[in-house]
């Protein structure tokens, strides 16, 4: 049945964690716009991600995860550069992607070799991760092409009947969706354009480049 909450409390976490155990997907408030999550080792859950936004199955899926030791777990290695970036900007906006581990689901990096993750900066979706104790499933909880969503309402809107519980944590503070940065190659690229700008970037990695600049 699903659920609605106007007021996020540590039983409604508990909920959603238990909702998440048992490969239900939940739909939360981040730091940047509502954010859809799935366990990411429940393979039937993150198949329901891809139907519930009507998203391409070639079109890889982001992890949250919640510190250091999980990315750790979820990547082959950490290079310096992506070092100097999670010490600068995470918790935050800033999605990194970099080498899969193998115990990352291939439905999740749609079969590819790398995968997008971050830490997000927000109560709610710490929460979950760390209550299910391995990272979550990160897209963003709407309908694939339509804008993504900024309150409660928005995602009631589009994929409010598809879900298992929606979590009201009231308009999201960002609003602007995180810049991707791909540290896989020779070298950094960004992929999407976000809330961190490609000059604050600079000062950190001064080789990154934007894909459009080649």
């Amino acid at each position: 049945m699903l659920c609605y909450t106007s007021f996020v409390d540590e039983s409604q976490i508990s909920q959603a964690v238990s909702i998440l155990k048992k490969g239900g997907v939940v739909a939360y408030p981040t730091d940047t716009v509502y954010g859809l999550g799935a366990s990411m080792t429940h393979i039937p859950a993150v198949e329901r991600i891809f139907k519930i936004k009507s998203r391409p199955r070639g079109m890889a899926l982001p992890l949250l995860v919640a510190d250091y030791a999980q990315i750790e777990k979820i990547v082959v290695s950490i290079p310096p550069s992506a070092e100097r970036l999670i010490s600068e900007f995470f918790p935050g906006a800033l999605t990194i992607i970099l080498p899969k581990s193998d115990i990352v689901p291939d439905i999740i990096t749609a079969g590819n070799k790398t995968i997008a993750f971050r830490i997000p900066e927000h109560p709610v979706p710490l929460a979950l991760i760390r209550g299910l104790g391995k990272p979550v499933v990160g897209t963003s909880a709407n309908l694939s092409g339509q804008l993504s969503p900024l309150t409660a309402g928005e995602v009631k809107k589009q994929i409010g009947d598809k879900i298992d519980m929606l979590i009201d944590g009231g308009k999201c503070p960002g609003g602007i969706e995180s810049t991707i940065v791909d540290l896989s190659g020779e070298r950094p690229t960004i992929r999407r354009q976000g809330a961190i700008t490609l000059e604050k970037l600079r000062k950190i990695l001064p080789d990154i480049t934007a894909a459009k600049e080649g």
